[in-house]
């Protein structure tokens, strides 16, 4: 596994996981319907099929950046929403590789 913000100082509010083999916007359509909400990149580039240009910047190859996922913390996250948060994304991940070809 390739963990390219491990080998850098990171700001804790942000999390970037990359799925690769999935589409980042498949993700968000399946977590958005059970309520968790994340992003594919950075406002200013909503809309845009295209990669993050930050993490390709960084080093991440296309297919680990069309399959990136950002989540946003504050002060006010609760733990048991990250708790379910991670409970949901697992089974979304999880149903979206179920249909993948082999």
């Amino acid at each position: 596994m390739n963990a390219v913000g491990a080998r850098h100082g990171r700001v804790w509010t942000t999390s970037n996981v990359a799925f690769p083999r999935l589409q980042a916007e498949a993700i968000l359509l399946l977590l958005s319907e059970r309520g968790v909400y994340a992003s594919a990149g950075a406002a200013c580039s909503s809309g845009s099929l295209e990669p993050s240009p930050v993490l390709r910047a960084m080093g991440m190859a296309p297919e680990q950046a069309h399959g990136s996922v950002r989540f946003s913390f504050s002060h006010e996250t609760e733990l048991d929403a990250i708790d379910r948060a991670v409970e949901v994304v697992g089974d979304v991940i999880a149903r979206l590789k179920s249909t993948l070809p082999i």
